[in-house]
């Protein structure tokens, strides 16, 4: 029996699938697109790995895009150690490598602006990946995702992922409905169970609490007292409420000891700023803490060498290189955007090789990037989203946690939230207990986007395309399946009057030249009379029209005098379609042969009828 790529690539993973890894390859194999909701570290990029197989097999291309460019590096290396680098680009605003490739890594909106661009890199492009599909919700970057979805050649298939997205038959269905057959597939069990705990810093206590924020599923009531016991006060200011008294903030350092202790490192804590990320290394550095070992220093300077080879003494010492080294020595590091490529690469292979113990990181490390921890903590559960601070959605709690618990390795994985001043445990408890998480769309119309529709677009189409999205189908989606009909209809339409074109002309030309014979046959005085005939009749009444505008009974809607005294009936057949009738629809005078009645108020044009 000659092997499959499906059976290729299965004996090459060296492990077996799990059903839902079988079911979204099964859908690819059918030729659909997928929808893979899973939580992070079950196995979901499989199923993008066997789409980049199926397309290289056929001689085609793919895309994997992600939000992030680091995530983008991330898996370009990936696909590199995978496929060759010769087969493998990269394409992220700052990095264009090989961009001419069978399998090309980019962010969002390179892909978008291809697709506005037409450009020639599109050909043969059998797959795009879209990683991290939740993000379409984002406020700023949201509506990339949607354009990418309904613009896409609709030849290619997608693969959408994600691990915070509970409606994904919903997605599913609005991808069906404007792209074509798309499968759902949904897994919810966890590979490594979570185990969900409240921080409490008591001082009538010799260490923080460490306590479950649910018992069966509910609040645990030891928390709730303890957190009742909490006084509150005047924020600063008179503007807020804070709770002062015996409980407390645990400190970094005292967080980083109970977790040592307890067994529960490595880890990730989670801090909404950058500079807050540096700070925490420097004042763990400087109280004295090391979580390493001889071993484990030797490897990090190691892997810090081959990171940072390129690298000259001036660029070293401009970064502060002798700090940086020393932080991650003691085992603590920094994990964010505004670290130079160098550096942040270092860190995700110390962090997974277990050599650096814990990690400050900002929300991006939790979006798809490889570093599994023991144990997340989250510091805050509010962001300033640089307009205004706000509370964490469920699915934001989910992401970050979702970094809780190495596959193959912790049989448990931990995520731990602080005590706060500003918040009360009914609100963490809240978050953890949240196993829903819809999708919504943050689609609108931008200037960037208006431009392009503009520039590729007439105005119909542009108004046709920007009623395809998301946002429409969560609010009227019989509006976005109307739509899709529409294109699919003129899609046919136009292959229809492809094939009605010969070397004697076409269908078109024949019915025009048709219609000019029939209006010719009919002499002054009779067109006269129908003219008149069609001023006298009113709306409701039922006119007979030939067979040249399809056989039958029409009612007649309005009446209408255009420049030159051509008279103008709109009227509605029995299957809801409007017809626009004039003196050359009728060989002879009309009369009404009966009468409907019409609806009150009337307003013909509000009705909902279908034009012809």
């Amino acid at each position: 029996m000659v092997p499959t790529t499906r059976s290729r690539f299965e004996a090459a993973l060296g492990f077996e699938l799990d059903p839902f890894q079988r079911a979204a390859l099964d859908a690819l194999d059918a030729g659909q697109s997928v929808v893979v909701a899973a939580p992070t570290g079950s196995g979901k990029t499989v199923v993008a790995e066997y789409a980049v197989a199926r397309a290289l097999e056929e001689g085609g291309k793919a895309f994997y895009t992600t939000p992030l460019k680091a995530l983008s590096n991330q898996k370009y290396g990936e696909l590199v150690r995978r496929h060759g680098p010769g087969r493998v680009g990269l394409l992220t605003g700052d990095n264009a490598i090989n961009g001419d490739a069978d399998v090309v890594v980019m962010t969002t909106e390179v892909l978008r602006n291809m697709i506005y661009a037409a450009s020639p890199t599109l050909e043969r492009l059998r797959y795009v990946v879209l990683d991290e599909v939740h993000y379409l919700q984002n406020a700023y970057r949201g509506p990339v995702w949607e354009e990418v979805i309904i613009h896409t050649p609709p030849e290619v298939d997608l693969v959408c992922l994600s691990a915070t997205v509970s409606n994904a038959d919903e997605l599913a269905d609005w991808i069906r409905t404007v792209r074509g057959d798309t499968a759902a597939v949904i897994e919810d069990r966890r590979p490594v169970a979570l185990h969900d705990l409240y921080l409490v810093g008591d001082r009538a206590a010799v260490e923080p609490l460490l306590l479950p924020t649910l018992v069966d599923g509910r609040p645990n009531p030891e928390a709730l007292a303890i957190d009742a016991r909490s006084e509150r006060g005047p924020w600063p200011g008179g503007q807020r409420n804070r709770r002062r008294g015996r409980l407390y903030a645990p400190h970094r350092r005292e967080v980083v000891e109970l977790l040592e202790e307890r067994g529960m490192l490595p880890a990730i804590s989670f801090i909404f700023s950058r500079k807050a990320c540096d700070d925490a290394v420097v004042q763990c550095t400087r109280e004295g803490g090391r979580l390493t070992s001889a071993e484990d220093r030797r490897l990090i300077r190691e892997i810090v060498e081959r990171h940072v080879e390129p690298l000259g003494d001036d660029d070293l010492r401009l970064l502060g290189y002798a700090d940086w080294l020393a932080g991650l020595e003691a085992g603590f590091a920094a994990h964010h955007a505004g670290m130079v490529p160098p550096f942040k690469e270092a860190v995700e292979a110390c962090f997974a090789a277990g050599a650096v113990k814990v990690v400050f990181a900002t929300e991006t490390l939790s979006l798809g990037i490889n570093m599994p921890a023991r144990s997340v903590v989250i510091e805050k559960l509010t962001k300033f989203t640089g307009e205004r601070h706000e509370f964490l959605t469920a699915g934001e709690y989910a992401q970050l946690t979702g970094r809780a618990g190495r596959r193959g390795i912790d049989e448990v994985g931990y995520a731990v939230v602080p005590w706060s001043p500003w918040v009360t445990f009914d609100q963490v408890a809240g978050l953890a207990g949240t196993r829903t998480y819809p999708l919504t769309s943050s689609f609108r119309p931008t200037y960037n986007m208006a431009v392009n529709l503009v520039n590729r677009y007439s105005a119909a189409e542009a108004h046709h395309l920007l009623n395809l999205s998301f946002a429409q189908y969560r609010a009227d989606v019989d509006v976005v399946r109307l739509e899709a009909q529409l294109e699919r209809t003129r899609q046919a339409l136009a292959e229809a009057r492809a094939q009605a074109t010969c070397e004697r002309g076409d269908v078109a030309q024949y019915r025009s030249l048709q219609r000019i014979r029939d209006e010719a046959s009919v002499s002054p005085a009779v067109r006269a009379e129908v003219t008149g005939a069609l001023e006298a009749v009113q709306p409701g009444d039922v006119l007979v029209l030939p067979g040249r505008r399809g056989a039958g009974r029409v009612a007649v809607l309005s009446t209408s005098r255009r420049r030159g005294g051509e008279v103008r009936v709109r009227a509605i057949t029995p299957e809801r379609h409007v017809l626009v009738l004039d003196a050359g629809d009728f060989p002879a005078p009309p009369r009404a042969v009966g009468r409907v009645t019409l609806p009150a108020p009337y307003a013909p044009r509000n009705a909902g009828f279908q034009r012809r």
